[in-house]
C-alpha cells in the first residue's frame, strides 16, 4: 500500500464533494410558507371587516301629519323589497335606536331592532345575506320569514308592525319600550 500525501487526499475529497448536489436552503421555503400565512390572515380581516361593517341607514322621524298620529313611523310599501332597509330613530331622549325592515321571502313585512337579546351589548348589530339576516357579533344566520316569529337567542328582536294601505306603520311607544337594547 502506498501512502498518500494528506494534500492528495483533501483534493480527492473536495473534487468529490464539489461534483455531489449541494443541499437547498432550507430558510427560503419556510419564508414563502410564512408569508402566504399573513396574506392569508389579512385578507381574512380585510373581507370579515367589509362584511360586518353596519348598512347605511335611512333616519326616520314619527309623522305629525293631522291624518296620522305623532306616534307612527309610516314607511311606504314600495320602498321595501327582500333587501333590509335599515333606519336610525332617536326616541324621545334623545337616544338613538336601530331597525330593520323588509319584505321576506314569503311575502310578509317584518321589522325587528338591529339587535338581539345574546349580542345586542356589542352594538354591532345584522347584515343580510341572501334571505338571512345574520348576526355581526357571532356569526348566526336567521331566515327571513322567521324574523317576528321566532323570539329569544340571538333572533332580532322583533318590532310590531302594521301595514294601512300602502304604508307600514310602526308605533313610537314600540320602539321607546325596547330602548334597553341600545
Amino acid at each position: 500500500m502506498q501512502n498518500q500525501s494528506p494534500t492528495g487526499s483533501r483534493e480527492k475529497k473536495r473534487a468529490q464533494f464539489s461534483d455531489a448536489p449541494q443541499p437547498k436552503s432550507r430558510t427560503t421555503p419556510i419564508l414563502i410558507a410564512v408569508a402566504v400565512v399573513i396574506i392569508v390572515v389579512a385578507a381574512y380581516f380585510v373581507i370579515n371587516s367589509g362584511s360586518s361593517a353596519k348598512p347605511s341607514a335611512t333616519t326616520v322621524a314619527s309623522d305629525n301629519t293631522a291624518a296620522a298620529p305623532a306616534s307612527d313611523i309610516r314607511i311606504p310599501l314600495a320602498d321595501l323589497s327582500g333587501k333590509a332597509k335599515f333606519f336610525d330613530y332617536k326616541l324621545a331622549d334623545n337616544q338613538p335606536l336601530r331597525f330593520f325592515v323588509l319584505k321576506s321571502s314569503d311575502g310578509v313585512y317584518r321589522a325587528a331592532l338591529d339587535a338581539c337579546d345574546t349580542c345586542y351589548h356589542a352594538r354591532k348589530g345584522y347584515r343580510q345575506e341572501g334571505d338571512d339576516m345574520v348576526c355581526n357579533n357571532c356569526g348566526l344566520h336567521f331566515h327571513s320569514a322567521q324574523i317576528n316569529e321566532v323570539h329569544g337567542g340571538c333572533n332580532p328582536v322583533g318590532l310590531p308592525r302594521s301595514v294601512d294601505g300602502d304604508q307600514l306603520i310602526i308605533k313610537v311607544s314600540d320602539l321607546e319600550s325596547r330602548k334597553q337594547y341600545f
